[in-house]
């Protein structure tokens, strides 16, 4: 059976705050076994992870949220509550609620990869968080550097790099028009996405009820951030052990947007596999198996076979 399609496990759910918004968090399975928090990407919402938590709640404490603006959280109402800053402050409130006392362990897709990023590389908070698995969302100040780097070198395959990347990236620069990627989603994407998904994925996956919503409203996540920490990056390195889980066939990130974290961390494995850009979804037995093999080496310091092979540093 797909994973997508297992039925969500049941959870218990409650209101976070954060500032002025009200976060939906779930948490499933025993909060006494090391916490698991899963950040979904854009345009979704928690249940994007539901076939990766019905594996992991057995033997982890496995909590999602609904992004601010997406799911049943609540939306802010000016474009700059969607920063990064705003972003790592709503992902510490709960980690405050779930889990006061031990760091936590960190996986997040897409969007909520870029937005987690902020909080991997805040030296503040390295000791809130024991690891940290990314799925398709590189840091926006690494890409930043790499841009600059390239750029900067004159060197014909570093331009076309670039360039190879700039047109993976096209719906960036849409979705900074003020109101075609608004207009698109309340005219009928909505309805019109899971059949986007599956020429994309090539499988069916599960309907979003809140899809218009999450659409709209996430399109501030670009707006917010990518102009400005791409074109005036910072240096942001980390401590946390990193896991990046590679879908080889991925059609928005490339592989030197994955490695451009490499400089900027000390600790990485790599996994690759065949897979397209939602793999939470369509391979979501393979990324929960990833995932609790990591967090296992993170809180017994014991590397597997399996896991030393794919150590890139």
């Amino acid at each position: 059976m797909n994973e997508a399609s297992i039925a969500r496990v049941a959870g218990s759910t409650q209101v976070v705050h954060s500032g002025d918004v009200d976060l939906a968090v779930t948490a499933y399975g025993d909060p006494q076994n090391p916490t698991i928090i899963l950040v979904h990407g854009y345009p979704d919402n928690s249940q994007v992870w539901d076939g990766v938590v019905d594996v992991l709640h057995h033997h982890f404490h496995v909590v999602t949220y609904d992004v601010r603006g997406c799911g049943q959280s609540t939306a802010p109402g000016w474009m700059w509550d969607y920063s990064l800053a705003r972003l790592s402050e709503d992902l510490q409130a709960v980690m405050r609620a779930v889990c006061p006392t031990q760091p936590v362990h960190l996986v997040a897709h897409d969007w909520g990869s870029i937005q987690t990023w902020e909080s991997v590389t805040d030296h503040r908070l390295k000791a809130r968080i024991a690891s940290y698995t990314s799925i398709s969302g590189p840091c926006l100040d690494h890409i930043g550097m790499w841009f600059r780097s390239n750029l900067g070198s004159g060197k014909p395959a570093a331009v076309k790099q670039v360039l190879g990347q700039a047109m993976h990236s096209w719906y960036v620069a849409a979705f900074q028009l003020p109101l075609l990627a608004p207009s698109v989603w309340k005219l009928g994407l909505d309805k019109a996405w899971p059949g986007v998904l599956r020429r994309m994925e090539g499988e069916e996956l599960p309907a979003n009820p809140s899809q218009r919503k999450d659409g709209v409203n996430g399109i501030n996540l670009y707006r917010a951030n990518m102009v400005p920490r791409l074109s005036n990056p910072r240096v942001r390195h980390t401590s946390v052990p990193v896991q990046l889980l590679v879908p080889t066939k991925d059609k928005f990130v490339t592989p030197p947007m994955v490695e451009s974290c490499y400089p900027y961390t000390e600790s990485v494995w790599r996994r690759d596999i065949e897979a397209n850009h939602w793999m939470v979804e369509t391979h979501a037995e393979w990324v929960a198996n990833c995932v609790a093999e990591f967090v296992e080496y993170a809180e017994t310091d014991r590397e597997t076979p399996s896991l030393a092979k794919v150590r890139v540093k």
